[in-house]
């Protein structure tokens, strides 16, 4: 008896060691005191699996539980939900990767040709104290020297406070002539342009601009982009930008009323369609496709746009298909799903 006793103890502990073993390989190395990993579908929470995986049901990537509620809860007020390919089509629903593209901008400001006296003053300030300083300079007196240097400098902050920077001031002495024209019409002029403070930081010196005259019906007059004024108008809220422009014939005449039309580059950025981007006043959702059916609202920030893309800054990754059409539709069917998990 004693020994049929001890040969049924072995054989007990053998086959619950086995089941140990069994559960383990089953259930992902889990034993007693550490909790199993559940892992369940956002659009069919009631599917669950004990590992990653597809749901049979849709096809979409399982979750795990602890972070499928904050992935659901993205933004709040709406929820993922799903619409057959049917429904997509009925609705016109169209989508766009999120892509990185190169944007431009056109900026359009209206302007005249410049007839400026302030700074043309300014302008002879500055070459008269700087030809004052260039004489007395080598002079064993000093306080003249430093008195003279004190008005160059004055002069100089006060071109600066009008606008024209560095480069130019160094131009001044190598090219006399250049700015005489803010007086006398010659075969190029200043175009004064006042650029919107939203746009404004798209307009850089250098950047090439066409300008356009009403007297000239059809003519476009080549101009770049000079310098920008460091300070903005308080009544128009615009910014100065100076163009110098062609002006062959001198058919462009002072005080002139003109369109500048300023090609401003962007650089290489992610960007969406701006009609992919849902403003709401408190923030900016786009709704991303997950598979064929799924869509995910996602909240976005975005930095510049041109008429057609809005710069990606976060909440997006290259390659992700957001809505681009239907987006009141498919923010309606979020809101209901969110409100029906509510």
């Amino acid at each position: 008896m004693k020994k049929s006793a001890l040969t049924a103890g072995i054989i007990f502990v053998f086959l619950l060691g086995a089941g140990v073993i069994v559960y383990r390989h089953f259930h992902g190395g889990h034993t007693a005191g550490q909790k199993a990993e559940i892992y369940y579908c956002p659009m069919h929470p009631d599917y669950t699996a004990d590992r990653p995986g597809d749901c049979p049901i849709c096809g979409m990537h399982l979750v795990k539980r602890e972070n499928a509620a904050a992935a659901a809860a993205s933004v709040a007020g709406r929820g993922i939900f799903s619409l057959t390919p049917e429904k997509q089509e009925m609705i016109g629903l169209k989508t766009e990767k999120a892509a990185y593209r190169s944007l431009s901008k056109t900026v359009r400001a209206s302007g005249k040709v410049a007839y400026d006296p302030d700074l043309y003053r300014a302008i002879s300030e500055y070459r008269e104290s700087l030809a004052a300083y260039e004489k007395i300079k080598g002079s064993s007196w000093q306080e003249a020297i430093d008195r003279a240097g004190a008005v160059v400098d004055s002069s100089k902050l006060k071109l600066r406070q009008l606008g024209i920077g560095e480069e130019q001031l160094d131009s001044l002495d190598k090219d006399p002539g250049r700015y005489d024209n803010l007086l006398l019409a010659e075969d190029k002029v200043w175009v004064y342009a006042q650029v919107y403070e939203y746009e404004s930081a798209a307009v850089k010196p250098g950047q090439k601009a066409v300008i356009i005259s009403r007297a000239y019906p059809g003519r476009e007059f080549s101009g770049t982009v000079r310098s920008l004024d460091p300070i903005f108008s308080e009544e128009t809220r615009t910014l100065r930008a100076r163009i110098e422009t062609e002006n062959p014939g001198r058919e462009l005449r002072s005080e002139m009323y003109v369109e500048a039309v300023i090609k401003a580059d962007l650089g290489t950025v992610l960007a969406v369609p701006v009609s992919a981007i849902l403003n709401t006043g408190e923030k900016e959702i786009a709704f991303v496709m997950k598979g064929e059916s799924a869509f995910e609202p996602r909240e976005v920030k975005t930095g510049r746009r041109n008429d057609d893309y809005a710069e990606i800054i976060s909440g997006l990754r290259a390659g992700e298909k957001v809505v681009t059409s239907a987006n009141f539709m498919i923010d309606s069917e979020s809101r209901m799903k969110a409100a029906l998990d509510n």
